[in-house]
């Protein structure tokens, strides 16, 4: 699914040298790279500020327990999503509100939120999935009506670019209150082990995740918050730091290959090719199909028997995952979750994919379609 000794090779000597300079430093916990690295980023993202913490979960985590919700406090998810989203809320006692999807975005679907909302919802939790932003002018507005937070789940869209009713640009996470992000190595801007980063444009809120994410102190042995220990290892800091100036590159490797599979398949009968919001870039974390007629296990097993890898993200919708059964709630009905449960199939997406290795996956998908 993903080439990262094809893309390593490409920056192996910048990577290389950035690893050896902090193991001859000695700096292993918060050395340089870290600040270096969260600095960069926050000039890339155009954030007032970037937290690194140990991974994405954490940076879901820290930004809940930011935000001083309480036991039994409600946050609204979409119910099509990694189990993350919903698992850290779970863990703090808040409850998991799931609601539907949009059709052709897969992202949550606005106008099932208000329904949604009771007196105890504190927040918001929009996932960018598979690489595009969510509507996050509806999910502000929504949000601002009923003094909610909005929390963005950008694990898969670090690199997409919202663009505002007001013509406005903004990086995907630095619209909400808080973005939490993941560096783990398959992401768009990954490192060689885990990492994530949280990022505000809110100084009140930045300061507190700061702590949170360090024992809940500023200062050492001074411990203002009930915390956690999370950070960001300075050897993959270093790595990112290099990934970092490649991004943008990175991004566009992956829409060319976008562009490659939509103009291959878009006769194929009963494949749908994924739709691109009009508000949104997408920098293709996944490149998701939709397999109608119930082809779509007998379509994956053909090409495992290829040996083409492909992957089903996600099976499962989050209310029938037994973790939630229990604590979470749905409102409305679930169709379209349902529906892309059963349908929906992730090809091979990376940096390095070029035409003829696509031509190889397009054609058997259209062997076994025929």
């Amino acid at each position: 699914m993903v080439d990262l000794k094809g893309q390593y090779a490409k920056i192996k000597d910048q990577i290389d040298s950035a690893v050896l300079n902090c193991i001859e430093s000695g700096a292993f916990i918060n050395g340089p790279e870290v600040k270096r690295f969260s600095k960069n980023l926050e000039q890339y993202l155009g954030v007032n500020q970037v937290i690194p913490c140990a991974n994405g979960t954490d940076a879901l985590q820290i930004a809940m327990m930011g935000l001083g919700l309480e036991p039994g406090d409600e946050v609204i998810v979409p119910a099509f999503t990694y189990v993350a989203t919903a698992e850290v809320i779970g863990l703090l006692g808040y409850v998991p509100v799931m609601v539907d999807v949009d059709p052709e975005t897969f992202n949550i679907d606005i106008t099932k939120i208000e329904a949604a909302i009771t007196p105890k919802t504190r927040a918001i939790v929009p996932v960018h999935l598979f690489g595009q932003c969510a509507d996050m002018d509806a999910i502000m507005e929504i949000a601002g009506k009923h003094n909610l937070y909005v929390i963005e789940d950008t694990a898969q869209a670090i690199g997409a670019i919202y663009t505002n009713k007001n013509g406005e640009k903004k990086a995907a996470g630095a619209v909400g209150h808080i973005g939490c992000t993941s560096f783990f190595p398959s992401k768009n801007l990954g490192c060689f082990g885990d990492g994530g980063a949280l990022y505000t444009n809110d100084v009140t809120i930045g300061a507190k995740l700061q702590m949170i994410a360090n024992h809940g102190q500023s200062q050492k042995y001074v411990h203002k918050y009930i915390g956690i220990n999370s950070r960001l290892d300075t050897i993959q800091a270093a790595i990112l730091d290099v990934k970092l100036q490649y991004l943008n590159d990175y991004c566009d490797a992956r829409r060319t290959a976008a562009a490659y599979y939509d103009q291959a398949l878009k006769d194929v009968p009963g494949v749908r090719t994924p739709i691109r919001s009009s508000q949104s870039t997408h920098v293709f974390h996944q490149y998701t199909l939709v397999i109608e007629n119930g082809k779509r296990d007998g379509l994956k097993q053909y090409l495992q028997e290829k040996g083409i890898p492909s992957m089903v993200y996600y099976p499962i919708p989050l209310n029938e995952q037994e973790a939630f059964i229990k604590i979470g709630k749905v409102v409305g009905t679930l169709d379209v979750t349902y529906k892309l449960c059963a349908s929906v199939l992730s090809l091979p997406m990376h940096t390095e994919l070029n035409s003829s290795e696509q031509d190889f996956i397009v054609n058997a998908i259209k062997e076994y379609l025929k």
